[in-house]
């Protein structure tokens, strides 16, 4: 991080560098980051500022702000136009902490209520309907087969991975129509600084 960096997120990462640093497994690191989250970050009025300026991610991107060297956790930026329709999918082994910093979002939790993965068949049922606004985050354990909806205005997100996914490991995809289950990569990551 560089003098420039926005230091609300100057001041997110140290933080969570110590909370890797303090504690051995994901389900603590990333729940003290939950609370890290809403408390300070999304809350942060020059962030919520920024990201007014941050470009859409539509196509299956990902704003790419950071890699932890040490750590390997990775925060990510979503960008979603108006009216915009979530994938079903899952992100593997890896917690993730999905933090509204403007506009109204819901997320929606699914169980699998057949599962064929060997055949490319899951059947997928709607559990809960969540709907969030700005200052709120949601953490999804791994596994967890979820999807965010975009909502009649713009919505950004701040995304926490407990670790790299994108390149490293392969994700469920679940269509809730048809059943039909395949695993493919993450979105695609495009390096973005948080500078003033």
């Amino acid at each position: 991080m560089d003098k420039q960096t926005l230091p609300a997120f100057a001041k997110f990462v140290k933080d969570l560098r110590v909370i890797w640093a303090e504690n051995l497994d994901d389900e603590t690191r990333m729940k003290r980051a939950h609370k890290l989250m809403e408390g300070e970050l999304l809350t942060d009025p020059a962030l919520r500022e920024h990201c007014k300026n941050w470009p859409s991610t539509e196509g299956r991107k990902n704003l790419l702000f950071y890699t932890d060297p040490d750590y390997g956790f990775v925060i990510n930026g979503v960008v979603r136009v108006p009216g915009r329709t979530g994938s079903v999918h899952d992100h593997a082994d890896g917690w993730v902490l999905y933090g509204l910093l403007d506009g109204i979002e819901s997320l929606e939790r699914f169980k699998a209520v057949e599962s064929r993965k060997e055949e490319g068949y899951v059947k997928v049922e709607l559990i809960s309907d969540t709907k969030g606004k700005a200052g709120k985050a949601d953490l999804v354990p791994p596994y967890d087969i979820h999807a965010e909806q975009g909502s009649d205005v713009r919505s950004v997100a701040v995304i926490l991975r407990s670790r790299v996914l994108v390149g490293e490991v392969l994700q469920g995809r679940y269509n809730r129509e048809t059943g039909e289950y395949y695993e493919g990569s993450g979105p695609e990551q495009i390096p973005y600084a948080l500078t003033a």
